[in-house]
């Protein structure tokens, strides 16, 4: 049984958006069209209050793109984004929506980040999402959405961890930092996972 992953596929994320992903928005067809070849689809949503750690305008002097360090884990500093229940926040309309049977939505705690869908930055909280796959029979997971080098990395990597059988659809994310994903790349294949440069059922 596999499942499809479609990550953060936000209006903040997409051009125009307050944390947009260079070409983010190429990927909605590759995404909308492998949708039906999966046994369950589940989305991400990344959920934050107003005053989350992760926002620049919440440390005076600090701006996007800086690291800071908090309860001794280094804390990337963004622009405010995907504030709840903002426009920003939403999933994308042109994403289609019909085969997701769930949203897990993360980065709801103001103390902490939350790339990963399946777990804080602090492997403290779940958001249910490893055991809502396991009581569907899912043994093989595929990661898509944005963004490559952030929150689809490190669903990935938790996906791994939890057990799943774990690939990341290139063609069907986008990084902010093509180098960097690039090294990430090679981190996840040398724990196990596979990475496609083509989406299967394409």
């Amino acid at each position: 049984m596999k499942a499809l992953i479609i990550v953060d596929m936000q209006y903040d994320f997409l051009p125009g958006g307050n944390l947009a992903v260079a070409e983010g928005d190429q990927i909605i067809p590759v995404i909308n069209s492998i949708q039906q070849q999966y046994d369950v689809v589940v989305a991400t949503q990344d959920w934050h209050p107003l005053h989350h750690i992760s926002f620049a305008s919440q440390h005076p002097g600090k701006r996007g793109g800086d690291v800071i360090e908090k309860d001794g884990k280094e804390q990337a500093l963004w622009p405010d984004h995907c504030v709840q229940g903002t426009r920003g926040a939403a999933l994308s309309e042109a994403l289609n929506n019909q085969p997701i049977a769930a949203v897990f939505r993360k980065g709801m705690d103001p103390k902490i980040d939350s790339y990963s869908g399946f777990f804080d930055n602090g492997q403290e909280k779940s958001t249910g999402l490893s055991g809502y796959l396991k009581n569907m029979n899912i043994d093989e997971v595929h990661v898509c959405g944005l963004a490559a080098d952030y929150c689809v990395y490190f669903t990935a990597l938790d996906s791994l961890s939890e057990g799943f059988n774990t690939v990341i659809l290139e063609d069907a994310t986008r990084a902010i930092d093509a180098a960097g994903f690039e090294i990430k790349k090679e981190i996840f294949t040398r724990l196990g996972g596979e990475v496609q440069k083509t989406s299967p059922f394409k």
